[in-house]
């Protein structure tokens, strides 16, 4: 099949939806930081784990979101790039 070229409009178009896609993973990567984050208060409360154990994980959770945000970050510059490229 021979499709035509993509018009200046519709790459746009194509830009705005790999944002939205990308806004949306780093939505859903900030939601999963936030329930392991309430889970890991539930079983320090609980005294499962110490203060300092807790801190820790925080720390790790917050460095593996800081990880993957940065991933979709790139992931969503390639795609805007690869997409206006004439």
């Amino acid at each position: 099949l021979a499709f035509p070229p993509l018009t200046e409009e519709r790459r746009r178009e194509l830009v705005k939806q790999v944002h939205a896609r990308a806004e949306d993973g780093r939505v859903a990567v900030r939601n999963v930081r936030r329930h392991a984050k309430d889970e890991l208060e539930k079983l320090e409360h609980a005294g499962d784990i110490s203060e300092d154990d807790l801190q820790r994980a925080e720390k790790d959770l917050q460095k593996l979101t800081d990880r993957f945000v940065t991933d979709i970050d790139q992931i969503q510059g390639h795609k805007e790039q690869e997409l206006m490229e004439v």
